[in-house]
């Protein structure tokens, strides 16, 4: 199913990979919208000017925006927090992250590639198109969602999908992955990808090391998803992977390199 933005051009698709999980792949970067009897959450928003196409998606559903239960951040970044102030401004939505990536969510904190890291390797197309997007995005005028809460384990137990939090550190240092248990779903926000506007593979990745804060940590952190159980892999960037976490996982550590900036 495809979204189309106000110029009638495709901008993002929806699936749905596991029964109840609707994994929505945005013009650079992807959300997930999460149903069962309870009634709905959302996992992660976009980026600022996605905020339509969110909205959107959550529609062509049969649902209201309004009645989200709460919208999982797993990371503070400008293109996974794009609609979380407006969510939380306009329907009193109730944002939730780690307690480790709170304070960047609410905006006290700043942990994102810089301007200058970019511009100096703008001379690269593919760099380029991906900047003239983030800025068309809206990146560089992200507003915090400073209503934002930290999550326990019991808020998120309460929630659509039964939601349980890991913390993988190192892309951010309260950057998590929700795994949906029921679902055999997992989100893995940044931890790793299945793609980038910057990467010329495709397949389970890491991001290039300029974008973590510590490239090292995340990778050596996706060791905690050791032993995790999940058919579906949803990334914050690229398709869905409908394959074994632990194929995805072995995958991402063989001889393949991060994607190239």
């Amino acid at each position: 199913m495809k979204q189309q933005n106000t110029r009638g051009q495709p901008s993002s698709s929806t699936s749905e990979p596991s029964p109840g999980v609707f994994f929505v792949e945005g013009p650079a970067s992807n959300w997930i919208v999460v149903r069962d009897d309870s009634g709905f959450m959302i996992i992660d928003s976009g980026y600022p000017a996605d905020r339509l196409l969110v909205l959107e998606s959550i529609r062509h559903m049969g649902l209201r925006p309004a009645d989200a239960r709460a919208m999982l951040i797993t990371h503070g970044h400008v293109d996974h927090t794009g609609s979380a102030a407006y969510f939380s401004e306009t329907y009193g939505t109730p944002i939730l992250c780690a307690a480790e990536e709170l304070a960047h969510v609410q905006g006290n904190e700043k942990h994102q590639v810089t301007f200058g890291q970019v511009i100096v390797r703008a001379w690269r197309p593919r760099v380029f198109r991906w900047m003239a997007h983030v800025i068309k995005a809206g990146a560089l005028k992200a507003k915090p969602a400073t209503g934002a809460q930290a999550w326990s384990a019991g808020t998120l137990s309460g929630l659509p999908g039964k939601p349980e939090a890991v913390l993988l550190q190192g892309h951010t240092p309260g950057h998590a992955a929700i795994l949906l248990p029921a679902a055999g779903a997992i989100a893995v926000g940044d931890s790793f990808v299945s793609g980038h506007p910057l990467s010329r593979q495709g397949g389970p990745q890491m991001l290039h090391p300029t974008f973590h804060t510590d490239a090292a940590q995340a990778l050596s952190e996706t060791h905690r998803l050791d032993g995790t159980d999940a058919a579906v892999v949803l990334p914050g960037h690229g398709p869905a992977l409908r394959m074994p976490l632990a194929d995805a996982l072995a995958a991402l550590r063989g001889p393949a390199p991060a994607s190239r900036l």
